[in-house]
């Protein structure tokens, strides 16, 4: 059991690490700069730490920004407050990623993200041979460690790690929490202190000042994902001119 405990926290924070830091905090906000190889580079970690449940980070960037934009209004891809269940705004937000990931959305001409699609590897990475390789993995890896059938309930946990996270801190992140700043959406941060979340459920933190990379603002809040980026000697930030406000 203990194999599986600390395969499932790796592939937990190793997976959020790379939507916070690459696909939300680069692709999306433009909190620091890459070289074309080290964007490269955060591709092939968000497939590697993703796997089955790889997100394009072009098509998160465009969703991101128009998240921001259009904030608990009917143009909002993913709104707890405009959609009747978790399972209906999961679905309905799969269906503009897949409509944006293949420029046929209007989201596409309206918002351009901090990165540039790489399209031949994100076609690799969201091929269904990629997924059912990466979910293959898994359930060997509880196949062979798993102490009883129970556990295996987790393996879809691992097959949809990445809208997971992105599922919790959208649903949660937009109806259960507390408010430091008086935004015009339902922005809320869910938890006091988010050491599960890396920072990312600190919404109206990050609603309220989209531009700064840190989500923590009250001495008691704590923002692992900025630690980890300050800890990359990225203190200096130098957001791009068009990041959204």
């Amino acid at each position: 059991m203990t194999i599986i405990i600390i395969f499932f926290v790796l592939h937990w924070y190793l997976s959020l690490c790379s939507q916070t830091l690459f696909l939300h905090r680069y692709a999306s906000h433009g909190y620091y700069h890459l070289s074309p190889l080290g964007e490269k580079i955060g591709h092939i970690l968000t497939w590697i730490t993703q796997g089955s449940s790889y997100l394009s980070p072009y098509a998160y960037g465009i969703l991101h920004k128009a998240h921001h934009s259009y904030s608990d209004t009917e143009k909002d891809p993913h709104s707890p407050h405009f959609h009747s269940d978790p399972i209906t705004m999961m679905w309905e937000t799969a269906k503009t990623y897949s409509q944006v990931e293949k420029r046929e959305h209007p989201f596409c001409k309206t918002f351009a993200p901090h990165v540039k699609q790489w399209q031949w590897f994100d076609n690799l990475a969201s091929s269904w041979l990629s997924r059912l390789f990466f979910g293959t993995l898994y359930f060997l890896v509880y196949f062979y460690f798993a102490p009883h059938w129970s556990v295996f309930l987790l393996l879809p946990v691992h097959f949809m790690m990445g809208p997971l996270h992105g599922f919790i801190v959208n649903w949660f992140g937009h109806w259960a929490g507390y408010r430091n700043a008086d935004t015009p959406d339902k922005s809320k941060n869910t938890l006091p202190v988010d050491l599960f979340l890396m920072g990312e459920l600190y919404q109206n933190n990050h609603h309220a000042n989209p531009n700064d990379p840190c989500f923590a603002k009250k001495w008691w809040e704590v923002d692992p994902g900025y630690v980890v980026l300050c800890m990359f000697k990225q203190r200096g930030f130098k957001p791009h001119s068009s990041q959204v406000n």
